[in-house]
């Protein structure tokens, strides 16, 4: 009795010295432990503190060396993760078995079912040992640059156990799947009765592309939460309202729909009470640039860097204090240094190509494009800005069929609505442009914002060119709403009046648009010529007029 309260003793020691991360105490220990008893718990706890304690390769030639790692499930996936430290990803995924996994997540053939599980303490409790294998699985197959099999394995891993967030993340953050599919895959998930506000999460987490309503009655329910009955039948009310995650999704909701003063404001405070929040640190950056605040884009890069000198994200923190600050060739360095940190950081590649874009260096610019849209599958932007490349250069059936593909891998986004309007337009298809920007319209969040304001712009001129001048001047009227800066507003309800021959009008617009731009070369000369032509039909007004009197007298 008095040995087994001593190994007891040595095995609460263990335990103790890990949570409280003194592995070289908790490898000393375990390993008296492991000698005393021989048992397998023993073992793997002796191999879980040398895998804590950063000793990998010692680790698994401990687990590899029981006969039982091929038979527990625990055993051999805490070999695989130290083989995955080692960056041994073949033999890590020879340590995880064959399995084969079909293009839903449905995992096939897989031998894991015969293991055995040992530690069945708990285990209701606990993310399901098969998730974390899918998961690994995938992870393993990512950096072999097989993503196809990777994002087939994260899928099993999330539905294997719904719990197993970092699958679902890395499938979302790495844009391994269209907006269809993520819908799809979250519908696929069995949530415990209890894991509803999970759900409700993940809905907010994946593409936000649903309508405004939908979209803000899922954070609404998050926030306003539900309540529950404790032990002592009083009762609790469960609520994510300042949860710092949620917030950072409505921060990038707002983004997306292109309300970039709300999105600052909310990352503004989200990062005065959590500085380190790195995915809110983005959609700040993000925001940042949209409204020109370099110098919050200047703080933020020097403060990442410091914290945080091995990341993309500060890498690319410069690369956008310098993309707003107009110096394109040191963005695109940063940018570039980003991407070669971390090849899977979407918004890197893209700044990378909108710099070459921004000084019209295109080959450059479709080289960058071209692969973040074979990296990020499941993200349309690549694939848009690619058809903005070939609109740039006249190429308008090759920018069409690119805009087309972004629309069918996200077929809500208006700004692909948008620029399909614009190629139609430029095609002289005036009334497909119509249609596309009228479609634009049906997505337009309900308090719209000043980037909306080309869109009706665009509405406005091609309903001038199929000579439907009220329209066009309703629409013109109603982008000068958004923005009383716009050059090409003025210019066009200008030109729209001058058309109808209502010369006052169009001279008054001429002059706010040459207010704005005085040497625009289209306003100074058709102003010209609506002064001659107001002359010329006050000079033919007044000839009739004495000609009618001379008839009476």
């Amino acid at each position: 009795m008095r040995q087994e309260a001593m190994v007891e003793k040595l095995r609460g020691a263990v335990r103790d010295c890990m949570s409280k991360h003194l592995y070289s105490s908790a490898i000393f220990f375990a390993d008296k432990v492991a000698a005393f008893t021989s048992d397998p718990a023993d073992i793997y706890m002796q191999a879980q503190a040398l895998f804590l304690g950063r000793h990998y390769r010692r680790a698994f030639h401990l687990l590899n060396a029981s006969h039982i790692v091929l038979r527990d499930l625990r055993f051999r996936y805490l070999a695989a993760k130290c083989l995955e430290e080692l960056k041994e990803w073949d033999q890590c995924l020879l340590m995880l078995g064959e399995a084969k996994v079909d293009e839903h997540g449905n995992v096939l053939d897989s031998k894991d079912c015969n293991a055995i599980y040992m530690d069945k303490d708990g285990e209701d409790c606990e993310i399901n040992i098969l998730s974390a294998i899918c998961f690994l699985r995938g992870k393993a197959y990512e950096a072999l640059e097989n993503r196809s099999q990777a994002h087939q394995w994260y899928k099993a891993a999330v539905k294997a156990d719904p719990l197993c967030y970092e699958a679902l993340e890395c499938l979302i953050d790495n844009h391994m799947l269209t907006y269809e599919e993520e819908k799809n895959l979250l519908s696929s998930l069995r949530f415990a009765p209890e894991d509803g506000w999970l759900s409700s999460f993940y809905s907010c987490f994946i593409k936000k592309y649903d309508k405004e309503n939908v979209v803000e009655a899922k954070f609404r329910e998050l926030e306003m939460g539900h309540r529950e009955l404790n032990t002592s039948r009083s009762s609790m009310t469960c609520t994510l309202k300042n949860n710092t995650d949620l917030l950072a999704c409505k921060a990038e909701y707002y983004h997306q729909s292109g309300e970039y003063q709300k999105c600052f404001d909310l990352t503004s405070e989200l990062l005065e009470r959590d500085p380190f929040h790195l995915k809110c640190t983005l959609v700040h950056l993000a925001a940042a640039m949209e409204l020109g605040h370099s110098n919050e884009l200047y703080l933020m890069a020097c403060n990442l860097v410091k914290d945080y000198p091995q990341k993309a994200l500060s890498w690319f923190a410069i690369g956008c204090y310098y993309y707003c600050i107009k110096k394109f060739d040191q963005s695109r360095r940063f940018f570039s240094k980003a991407t070669s940190l971390d090849g899977t950081f979407l918004h890197a590649w893209i700044g990378h190509g909108n710099a070459f874009a921004a000084q019209e260096e295109g080959d450059q610019a479709m080289s960058s494009f071209r692969t973040a849209a074979r990296l990020f599958p499941g993200c349309h932007l690549p694939t848009l800005y690619i058809g903005m490349e070939y609109m740039r250069t006249h190429s308008f059936k090759l920018a069409e069929q690119f805009f087309m593909q972004a629309k069918t891998i996200c077929p809500s986004d208006p700004l692909v609505y948008n620029e399909l309007g614009v190629v139609a337009y430029h095609m002289k298809e005036y009334k497909r442009a119509v249609w596309w920007f009228e479609k634009t319209l049906t997505f337009f969040p309900s308090s719209l914002s000043e980037m909306w304001e080309p869109t009706l712009v665009n509405l406005a001129h091609a309903l001038r060119k199929l000579r439907k001048y009220q329209e066009a001047i309703s629409y013109y009227e109603k982008a000068i709403a958004l923005s009383t800066r716009s050059v090409s507003t003025y210019a066009g309800l200008a030109y729209t009046y001058h058309l109808q021959d209502n010369f006052n009008a169009a001279i008054a617009y001429y002059h706010k648009a040459l207010w704005l731009k005085p040497d625009d070369h289209f306003c100074t000369e058709m102003l010209t010529m609506a002064l001659s032509d107001e002359c010329r039909h006050v000079s033919d007004h007044a000839n009739e007029s004495y000609g009618n009197e001379a008839r009476v007298f």
